[in-house]
């Protein structure tokens, strides 16, 4: 199945709104920093973006720039550890990577959510895997997601295989113990990460199907499969990160939601390059339009939403 065509954006799509910050308080107390883009009027609706892992939130700047100006009201976050909600050092810093989805974007929802008005996530990455940790998913009606995966280096290209396993068993063991944290930053791919996170994050990657199949989580299937929404997934096939093969074992977790595996060439496609970021910078505005177009329509589509033949960037 392919992407839609976009309807074009209107005029008003290419103001740039100003965020406003909002500082959010996690059900634990944690403070998470915000940033808030408004359109101008009522909103159609609100779209809380989940951040992918080591993500800062101001990398999401001009798709919610784009959303709001298209009349959503849009929410960035930054998980605690990350970001604006990072402490002075993170060293000793202890933080539940499970707890970004389940605390941390929660509280997104919660500042988001209006009776009587449509709530999606659009998830990048981790932000896919966070919609099914929730505690408060009813409130979201829809989501769209980019480049979620499993992370198993098996689902990856063999380069990018050995280069994970490299970073996985070498690399990330010796920064780890030397720093205290994982000085992700280093290798220009994000933020640095809390030793927890990255303990979690390497244990969930070396199981085929993520943390679905590790044995200490045994209700995590039954927690996603309360979720029943419409959920979009796409992906690029230029992402070693997180290629479609990697996406469909993730995805199957969502087994009573409505999901729609997308698959981009980017040869095919006419996108250029994508890789595991490239969704959200300048040149995926059409990928944007795409997204915003579906989620507009998603209250008023069935069950199992049809998607339309042909992407045109």
């Amino acid at each position: 199945m392919t992407l839609p065509n976009s309807v074009p954006a209107p005029a008003a799509a290419r103001t740039a709104v100003e965020p406003e910050a909002l500082a959010l308080t996690a059900v634990d107390g944690t403070p998470i920093a915000a940033l808030r883009y408004r359109p101008e009027g009522a909103a159609r609706a609100g779209l809380l973006v989940g951040s992918a892992t080591a993500v800062p939130q101001g990398f999401y700047r001009r798709f919610a720039q784009h959303a709001a100006a298209r009349g959503f009201e849009v929410l960035t976050l930054d998980y605690r550890g990350i970001g604006r909600s990072a402490p002075p050092s993170l060293r000793g810093y202890e933080v539940d990577y499970l707890d970004w989805g389940r605390q941390d974007l929660a509280a997104g929802v919660q500042a988001l959510r209006q009776p009587g008005r449509p709530l999606y996530l659009v998830g990048h990455s981790y932000g896919g895997h966070a919609l099914g940790l929730l505690p408060n998913h009813h409130e979201v009606h829809a989501c769209w997601t980019f480049a979620t995966g499993a992370g198993w280096h098996g689902w990856m290209p063999p380069l990018e295989r050995l280069r994970v396993q490299i970073l996985w068993n070498v690399v990330g063991p010796l920064w780890t113990r030397r720093a205290g944290y994982l000085p992700w930053s280093r290798l220009g791919m994000g933020e640095d990460l809390p030793l927890g996170v990255y303990r979690q994050w390497r244990r969930w990657c070396s199981f085929p199907r993520y943390f679905f199949d590790d044995p200490a989580l045994p209700h995590m299937a039954e927690q996603f499969a309360q979720l029943r929404l419409p959920i979009v997934a796409v992906n690029a096939t230029d992402d070693a990160w997180a290629p479609p093969a990697s996406r469909d074992a993730f995805m199957q977790g969502y087994r009573n939601a409505s999901v729609q595996a997308v698959t981009i060439d980017p040869v095919v496609d006419g996108t250029g390059p994508i890789g595991h970021m490239g969704y959200f910078r300048p040149q995926a505005r059409a990928l944007w339009d795409q997204c915003l177009d579906w989620l507009a329509s998603a209250p008023q589509q069935a069950a199992r939403p049809s998607m339309p033949r042909a992407l045109r960037a």
